[in-house]
């Protein structure tokens, strides 16, 4: 049966190598989409945790998405969080999602306090000189458009203004473009307010004791006071509104994609082979081995779809990795699994109509066929 298999394979090789692509590219959709989102969200997740934080206050009802909170509180809150017993540093910063030529977060920070809860690592330049300087990390410095330069003294553009680079730190340390505060907070019409306050404490022990001491002060009573452990918790795709649902809208698309071209390309096969599955019927063939016959073959092309598409994911993913740095792109062994299983699912589904039709051919009406 292997060799039958084989052979109708290798007999109509342009149509078994579309089949093969399609499976391919099924399988890329999955792997690069999934990759794409979940690293957005695991990738916030490790930039707030490498801020030296472990606690987060947020005004109420304030999103737990960050960037998209504008600056909704004073900035001088920070000063009276200062004053508690147990704050060792507690840091004012506004996050502002900016979407002018593509898709990022604005950080704006006061410099002396935000880089006390952790110290910013130079790779070059330093901290900012002026109202009109910029510190970047070093992926975002890597991802510069092909004839621009993002060096220190070099001018980026930043929400549509010409900044200054004063500095390149290493990456992790919350976002990537940092802006002074109040150099921010002008630009989005909130030039004396922050979007949340980092703090540090002078022992992870006092944590709970903070928090009271926070919820106790007046006008604060409502405020959202969380450690970063109980944040990052709820960066997950189970919390983020819509994540799971967009995911699986693309993930069924991809598996539509090839139920339809496994679907087509075998019962095209089968109208093509209608004499040869009336001859082994003649022989003997039964319902079960000529539908074996087909659900091989599928399996076979759909096999070596999955690798090709693995390997073409890999390849993407170096890709991306050179052209634009700051783009995470992981791929977990599991999700591979997943996308292989979904592949294989999506194919068997639909080649089962064309092998059921096969079956059923009347060996006579089979070998009559022209």
């Amino acid at each position: 049966m292997n060799k039958l298999v084989l052979g109708n394979l290798l007999y109509r090789p342009l149509r078994t190598l579309i089949s093969v692509v399609a499976v391919a590219i099924e399988v890329v959709m999955i792997l690069s989409i999934v990759a794409i989102m979940v690293g957005q969200v695991s990738s916030a997740s490790r930039q707030t945790g490498g801020i030296g934080a472990d606690i987060i206050v947020r005004p109420p009802n304030a999103s737990f998405i960050s960037s998209v909170g504008g600056a909704p509180v004073p900035a001088k809150i920070a000063e009276v969080l200062r004053k508690l017993p147990h704050v060792a540093v507690a840091a004012p910063v506004i996050t502002n999602l900016n979407i002018a030529g593509g898709v990022e977060t604005i950080w704006g920070i006061d410099f002396k306090s935000y880089n006390a809860l952790r110290p910013f690592v130079f790779i070059s330049g330093g901290p900012f000189a002026g109202p009109h300087d910029v510190i970047v990390d070093d992926l975002y410095a890597r991802s510069a458009p092909a004839g621009q330069k993002r060096v220190v003294d070099a001018t980026v553009q930043v929400m549509n203004h010409p900044f200054r680079i004063a500095g390149i730190v290493e990456h992790g340390k919350g976002g990537r473009v940092f802006l002074p505060i109040h150099t921010l907070g002008t630009l989005i019409g909130s030039p004396d307010n922050a979007s949340a306050f980092y703090i540090r404490s002078d022992d992870l022990k006092n944590q709970q004791l903070i928090r009271q001491e926070i919820l106790a002060i007046p006008g604060l009573e409502l405020y959202q006071v969380q450690t970063i452990q109980e944040w990052m918790s709820l960066m997950t795709p189970e919390h983020l509104p819509g994540f799971n649902i967009a995911l699986r809208a693309v993930i069924g698309i991809a598996m539509i994609v090839g139920f339809l071209v496994i679907f087509q390309s075998m019962y095209t096969a089968v109208l093509e082979r209608t004499r040869e599955i009336g001859i082994l019927k003649s022989l003997g063939a039964s319902k079960a081995y000529i539908v074996n016959v087909v659900l091989r073959e599928t399996a076979i092309v759909t096999i070596a779809g999955i690798i090709v598409g693995i390997l073409f994911t890999e390849v993407l993913r170096v890709f991306l990795g050179f052209r634009f740095p700051t783009l995470p792109f992981p791929i977990t062994a599991q999700w591979r699994i997943n996308g292989a299983v979904i592949a294989l699912i999506g194919s068997i589904l639909g080649a089962i109509y064309p092998a059921w039709k096969a079956a059923r051919k009347d060996p006579i009406d089979a070998l009559a066929y022209d």
